[in-house]
């Protein structure tokens, strides 16, 4: 069955109170024609992971606006004034991760890891509600894995069994989220034949990618 899909096709995944993981950082990588679709699709209560809120205008940031996303775990919000207002009046719920262990949860989602322990956010707002660790005389923090039902991906070019090549920067999140979730959307820029991409130029194998759209 092919992978390539209709734009369509793809929005008909959304589903009310899901958990999505959105790549991009500052909507830079990015798939907006999907968050385009889950903006317009109207579905509620979502949970979004992703490095950033962006802006109000732009990826993640309009998910807030539009008051569909009820919770975001994400690294930052400063670029999103929205996304601080509606903190602060309990409209939303924000789970701020430093970024770091943000990467690190979604790879130990993906990998099938129970959690990893790490010493950021020790003696901080981080540490609250999570268990603390001592070894060797050091304190950890226990931080959970990360996992999605979709993951909304972002690439320069795919292949027809979906083996994924980003550009530059635009890599940031996405591969991580791929591995983290249960069905993979990618928005590709360019889509080729099968055997032409180079394969040391494949970040992300198609094995994990259930659809594809053209951008």
């Amino acid at each position: 069955m092919s992978k390539i899909k209709t734009l369509e096709e793809a929005y008909a995944q959304f589903k009310d109170n899901q958990v999505i993981a959105i790549g991009g950082f500052l909507a830079v990588g990015t798939p907006e024609a999907l968050v385009d679709g889950l903006v317009n699709s109207g579905v509620t209560n979502l949970t979004i992971i992703g490095n950033d809120t962006s802006y109000v205008d732009r990826g993640i940031g309009r998910l807030v606006v539009s008051g569909q996303a009820a919770k975001v775990i994400v690294s930052h919000i400063g670029t999103n004034k929205e996304t601080g207002r509606l903190m602060h009046t309990g409209e939303l719920q924000v789970e701020l991760v430093p970024q770091g262990t943000l990467a690190e949860r979604l790879r130990a989602g993906g990998a099938g890891l129970g959690g990893f322990l790490t010493p950021t956010g020790v003696g901080t707002i981080v540490e609250e509600g999570k268990q603390k660790i001592t070894l060797n005389g050091i304190d950890y923090l226990l931080e959970l894995p990360l996992k999605a039902d979709i993951a909304l991906l972002k690439a320069y070019k795919a292949d027809k069994l979906g083996n994924l090549v980003y550009r530059n920067a635009t890599r940031n999140f996405n591969p991580l989220m791929a591995l983290a979730a249960d069905f993979v959307i990618v928005e590709a820029e360019e889509i080729v034949e099968v055997g032409e991409l180079d394969p040391d130029a494949v970040v992300t194998p198609g094995a994990l990618v259930d659809m594809i759209v053209k951008a």
